[in-house]
């Protein structure tokens, strides 16, 4: 099977133990690898062996909190001080005091959207269909196996190679996952 038709190469473990020692046993072996571990309950220390991702829903919810809530201010403060100033009871048109409300909730409101938004492009979502999904085996990976998924779309990949290496670890099957 050619790497422009694979997904990746999944391995299928029994214990987290396993999964654990498989993917520091890689990542010492072949570093550059894009490796993926699924596993029915949180493993500790396997987000550490992976490897640190960059995480951008943080920044994303900062610009939508800054962009709602300066937006706002800034628009409430153009109608009131430029667009249609009223003189009413003799307040200045410039009252920012008033203008500090609306301009909170707007700030929870974008931080709030652009948050789910980034989420779900980081995540991928929504995604109908998987590869992953058409792996028979991948149906246990919620209630009993570990599977670790070393993805095709590294550079340096080489199936032969990656697969030798996965052999070597305790897997209990190496499958190849087509694209």
């Amino acid at each position: 099977m050619s790497t422009a038709a694979l997904h990746g190469l999944l391995a299928e473990f029994d214990s987290a133990a396993q999964l654990l020692a498989a993917v520091r046993a890689l990542r010492a072996a072949a570093g550059h690898l894009v490796l993926e571990a699924y596993a029915p309950f949180p493993v500790e220390g396997l987000t550490a062996a992976l490897g640190e991702r960059t995480d951008r829903v943080p920044l994303a919810m900062l610009l939508g909190a800054l962009g709602g809530g300066l937006g706002t201010f800034a628009l409430e403060c153009y109608a009131a001080v430029f667009d249609y100033p009223l003189n009413i009871g003799g307040r200045p048109p410039f009252s920012w005091p008033a203008f500090i409300p609306p301009a909170l909730e707007m700030t929870l409101l974008g931080a709030a959207v652009l948050g789910v938004l980034a989420m779900l492009a980081a995540s991928g979502l929504p995604r109908l269909r998987h590869p992953l999904f058409a792996v028979a085996a991948f149906e246990r990976a919620s209630s009993d196996r570990f599977f670790l998924l070393v993805r095709a779309a590294a550079r340096g990949f080489d199936e032969a190679a990656v697969r030798a290496l996965l052999e070597e670890l305790p897997a209990l099957a190496v499958i190849a996952v087509p694209a």
